[in-house]
């Protein structure tokens, strides 16, 4: 909801519309026992709010870049993006310990990444809203450490916790999933040309390569894949690769997606 209010913000403050907002719960926000790594799919956060900009019900619809499929429904297209927040990933640890023996989370790149620093560690998925994470972690112990956005947790105002410290995770060794800390608005495709004003031009063309490359390596919710653009840099982790660094200034983003997959041998 909080994604939902900055754009309509910007909407009003841009293009002077007047704008009304329609919460929606998505496939993936009602079945919260439901591990994501096992049971995850394509669209499990997105689908209902694009059927809602298909059926009219609605005019845009405001997603999280990195959940957003590659593939959109016939009759809808990307808008654009509202400017890029800190894409880092943050490790949440209780006070009390200095090397955790269990982490909560059902990422498989946040998983595989941290795998080189904790080798030893358990992991586990802790479902619910944010700060329902957090205190089953301080108070209930139920994990020694969690993994979360950066972004999501400025969204949310949450600089610190209780019993927790918070800690955030190099790009270069943590590589963000393709299109985090960014913003997606979707509409018709009949309707793009409206929004133009209130997107980021630069976030744009650094999400929409970063998607392109995830697309031409399969990537998805089971893949354990991060995609990076930063400083006209691409950086690329997938787990049966290892880490790459890619020049793509001055090159297409036809031409960049070569370069990453040349970079990994896939080419």
């Amino acid at each position: 909801m909080r994604q939902a209010e900055m754009s309509a913000k910007v909407i009003v403050d841009r293009l002077g519309l007047e704008v009304g907002l329609s919460p929606m719960v998505t496939t993936g926000d009602k079945q919260a026992s439901w591990s994501l790594e096992e049971r995850g799919g394509k669209g499990l956060f997105t689908k209902e709010l694009e059927l809602a900009v298909l059926e009219r019900r609605a005019d845009l619809a405001v997603h999280s870049a990195k959940d957003l499929p590659t593939e959109m429904p016939d009759g809808l297209v990307l808008a654009g993006f509202l400017p890029r927040e800190d894409p880092c990933d943050v490790l949440v640890i209780r006070e009390d310990v200095d090397v955790p023996k269990v982490i909560a989370t059902g990422s498989p790149r946040r998983r595989a990444q941290l795998s080189v620093r904790f080798p030893e560690v358990e992991w586990i998925e802790l479902r619910g809203n944010v700060e329902t994470r957090l205190l089953r972690i301080a108070e209930l112990q139920e994990a020694d450490a969690t993994v979360l956005a950066a972004a999501g947790l400025k969204r949310l105002a949450i600089a610190n916790f209780p019993g927790l410290r918070f800690e955030s995770l190099p790009l270069e060794q943590n590589v963000p999933a393709a299109g985090q800390a960014a913003i997606a608005l979707q509409c018709r495709s009949s309707e793009s040309d409206r929004f133009l004003k209130v997107c980021h031009e630069a976030t744009g063309r650094a999400v929409n390569l970063e998607r392109a490359v995830l697309e031409a390596m399969g990537g998805g919710c089971h893949l354990a894949m991060g995609v990076h653009v930063q400083d006209d840099k691409l950086l690329v982790y997938h787990e049966k690769h290892g880490s790459h660094l890619v020049e793509v200034t001055g090159f297409s983003q036809e031409e960049s997606v070569e370069r990453a997959m040349q970079s990994m041998g896939l080419a």
